[in-house]
């Protein structure tokens, strides 16, 4: 079997018909969800791209693998999911963004290469790179935003556009009076992309995976990584004038959270992008495009399954639809994502396995709570590997997906974000250490503890839905907010960092060598027969070579 893993960036949870979209009809997704799964409370692990991709890509919590935000290199040798999937004797390619800063230092005290084949999968996140482009080329006073080759700025030149970079003046431009109208201006979000549709970000990817598609010898795992509906939000026609004003759906804010809001959310909601968002005019031109990008990503989506289709693969191809975080659009007077509301840090996921196992669950939903890292374990099992549990922090979503309900699944989900980098960090007066955020969810009451000494905030989400009522200071919910803190003490006391010895491992070392790590064995190599590993068990009277009680007993 393979698996198209499918990922579209700041795509909402709420934005596609089968969520409930009053508006917005996605047949496509649609048509994915009736064939599979679709889980209704996934959760990313950090509500910022680079963070939660590296969440995604290696199956463990941010804290875990380090790379807390975009920018932050993922440390030389971390395990990733291409690594898991290779053992288990599957490919694992990349179409798209990773968001992903290799750690450059780490390569070279170490003596990668870049032009190895280790050395190319630690630079491209342990995938092999089909057409790595991370998408964004906008350029500043320090040059391009991102530094690496774009491989869609060169297919558009060799279509005839011009200039260094036709990504910044084609496809995330309009044209006002003659002149280039950037889709970085909110302004100038109602204005068609001046490039042909064809030519645009999202189909040329999905031609690019149609190609991989027909070349690649399986099996494999394709992710599939679209910038859209990322801003900048601009979209070419006809998808530019597809909604209007009176299509988009209310902001879910309330003028109670800004009156005294908490400091850290007091912060973010004096953003630029946030007081861009509180203004109803700017919604108003935003979200139509926004949700023509939503539409044009559905329409693509429709040729890859068409293509699955007529070729005949779609009966042995896994397919994953999913995205980084969530977009607040102006909900509770915010923009961006980097907090923890549900239109942020809870995400769309859809998987359909085309197996007869899954027979049972096809058209589905699952309210479990699930994690962006269970993502990896849910790959290498349906890939038939054991799953690495002492490295993978998440869980295989394979029971559910099969009809099976687990013994045992987790209470309660963990975001975190890392804000050390971000100008509010010096608004707020806190250290880059102290910087950091953390939200724990068990399905109703919501906790965000923050470090620097702030109080914590606290929602109930079967009383308060949208999210607007802070509890964290009243003394009423105390018991509440120490229950959550038990969860988080939890999490926190996990073992996280011991990854070269699963549990087995250590199992089986029991009555070998404690002081050398390994097992037990006779001179000539054999293993050690049970009635003697039994008599040199323990930590009195180890039995190892180097330092036996009599040569006799070593031989």
């Amino acid at each position: 079997m393979n698996i198209l893993f499918i990922m579209y960036d700041q795509l909402r949870f709420d934005y596609l018909s089968c969520a409930g979209h009053a508006a917005l009809d996605t047949p496509n997704f649609d048509r994915v969800a009736a064939r599979g799964v679709r889980f209704t409370n996934a959760y990313v692990q950090s509500p910022i791209c680079g963070a939660s991709r590296m969440s995604f890509y290696t199956g463990r919590y941010v804290s875990s693998h380090g790379a807390q935000w975009n920018g932050f290199p993922l440390r030389v040798g971390e395990v990733t999911l291409g690594d898991h999937l290779r053992e288990a004797g599957m490919d694992c390619w990349l179409l798209g963004k990773t968001h992903m800063k290799a750690d450059a230092k780490g390569m070279a005290r170490l003596g990668l290469s870049p032009d190895s084949v280790i050395g190319a999968r630690q630079a491209d996140c342990g995938f092999d790179s089909w057409a790595r482009d991370d998408g964004l080329w906008g350029v500043g006073p320090d040059g391009y935003y991102d530094q690496k080759r774009s491989p869609y700025n060169e297919f558009l030149k060799s279509k005839g556009y011009d200039g260094d970079n036709p990504w910044a003046d084609y496809a995330n431009a309009g044209v006002k009076d003659g002149e280039i109208a950037s889709g970085w201006m909110f302004k100038n979000a109602d204005k068609p992309a001046n490039i042909r549709e064809e030519h645009s970000e999202t189909p040329w990817l999905t031609s690019e995976t149609i190609r991989f598609i027909d070349d690649a010898e399986g099996p494999w795992c394709a992710h599939v990584s679209f910038i859209k509906p990322h801003w900048p939000y601009i979209v070419p026609a006809p998808y530019h004038d597809m909604y209007g004003h009176n299509q988009i759906q209310g902001p879910v804010r309330d003028p109670s959270e800004r009156d005294d809001p908490h400091p850290v959310l007091a912060a973010y909601q004096d953003t630029r992008v946030a007081q861009a968002f509180q203004r109803d005019e700017v919604r108003e031109k935003v979200i139509p495009a926004y949700m023509g990008l939503i539409k044009q990503c559905d329409d693509q989506l429709g040729r890859l399954l068409d293509h699955l289709e007529a070729t005949g693969k779609m009966d042995d191809t896994m397919i994953v639809l999913t995205s980084d975080h969530g977009d607040y659009l102006g909900d509770h007077w915010l923009g961006e994502k980097d907090f923890f509301h549900e239109a942020s840090v809870k995400i769309p996921l859809i998987v359909c396995d085309p197996r007869e196992s899954a027979n049972t669950t096809r058209g589905s939903t699952c309210d479990a709570l699930v994690e962006a890292i269970d993502l990896a374990a849910t790959f290498v099992d349906a890939a038939g590997g054991a799953v690495s549990d002492h490295i993978i922090e998440g869980r295989s979503l394979m029971p559910w997906i099969c009809g099976e309900t687990p013994s045992e699944w987790r209470d309660y989900v963990i975001s975190e974000y890392d804000y050390s980098v971000t100008p509010r960090a010096e608004v707020l007066a806190v250290t880059p250490r102290d910087a950091r955020m953390f939200m724990v969810f068990d399905g109703r009451w919501k906790l965000i503890h923050f470090e620097g000494g702030f109080r914590p905030m606290l929602f109930d989400l079967a009383s308060d839905p949208d999210e607007f009522a802070d509890l964290g200071a009243e003394e009423t919910h105390a018991p509440q907010i120490d229950r959550m803190y038990e969860h988080l003490g939890h999490w926190g006391r996990r073992m996280a960092q011991r990854v070269t010895r699963s549990d087995a491992e250590i199992m089986a070392m029991r009555g070998g060598s404690m002081r050398r790590g390994i097992l037990p064995f006779l001179v000539d190599g054999s293993e050690v027969p049970d009635d003697l590993t039994q008599k040199y068990r323990g930590p009195a009277r180890q039995f190892h070579l180097d330092g036996p009680e009599t040569q006799e007993e070593n031989q």
